[in-house]
């Protein structure tokens, strides 16, 4: 990319990094730094269910709907294989992954279509959807840009998931993610050895998936909310040895 082009693309990475559900629409930095037509960003299966959260207009919405529906479709393979799926051309497609979507799309105006996993290490959250109106690949920057682009929108979705989520170790009269808390710790526990061995688990997730101290930990809450347990029980485990981040990473 050129020097103007890229930084067009710091600044999109910086608005989706500083999203917080009021502003710029999630799928906008998409639209102005890469040479599609439309966007949409959804959440796929348990435990952060199945909706389009963001849509850059009804026809990037309808392809999120369609693929919902008939429960095939690039976004679903994209989030199984954790890697882009790129169709230049969707009418010349005869991939027998979803021949029910191929063969919804024959009257629709769309060319291309290409989809970005949204992982965060051990974590399945959803998938971005980029058409264009004209057959084509993407150009492997491009690609490298939506990847980056689609990593930082992982992260914001799962924030926004987490945020009403408190967990115990941070407020033990909230209610965790297994339901009531029948067993909040005393206030030394509380205070004291819980938030320790968060950051001893933050610290060797962080060693063993080379992560920010931020996205360790974030990886922590999120491997919690999704498996339905505390923060803090999930930690024990990890420091204990019985959960290794490194080895559960979907290849």
């Amino acid at each position: 990319m050129s020097p103007v082009s890229r930084a067009a693309f710091d600044t999109a990475a910086r608005e989706l990094e500083a999203w917080d559900d009021s502003g710029t629409e999630l799928c906008a930095p998409f639209l102005r730094v890469l040479p599609i037509d439309g966007a949409a960003i959804s959440t796929l299966g348990a435990p952060f269910g199945t909706e389009t959260i963001s849509a850059s207009d009804a026809f990037a919405a309808r392809i999120d709907e369609l693929q919902f529906d008939l429960g095939e479709g690039p976004c679903w393979r994209a989030l199984a294989t954790r890697r882009p799926v790129l169709s230049p051309d969707i009418r010349l497609e005869q991939n027998p992954a979803w021949p029910m979507f191929r063969a919804a799309l024959d009257d629709a105006e769309v060319g291309g279509l290409f989809a970005f996993p949204l992982v965060i290490g051990t974590l399945e959250i959803g998938a971005v959807d980029l058409y264009s109106s004209v057959a084509g690949p993407l150009p492997p920057e491009a690609v490298a840009d939506a990847t980056e682009l689609a990593d930082i929108v992982a992260r914001v979705v799962l924030r926004r998931a987490l945020r009403d989520h408190v967990s115990v170790e941070q407020d033990p009269e909230r209610l965790d993610a297994d339901g009531p808390n029948r067993a909040a710790p005393t206030q030394p526990e509380a205070e004291g050895f819980s938030r320790r061995v968060i950051h001893q688990a933050t610290g060797m997730i962080l060693a063993q998936l080379n992560l920010s101290a931020t996205d360790a930990l974030l990886l922590l809450r999120g491997y919690a909310f999704s498996n339905g347990r505390s923060v803090r029980s999930v930690a024990h485990d990890v420091v204990a040895r019985k959960i290794d981040f490194s080895t559960v990473i979907a290849p």
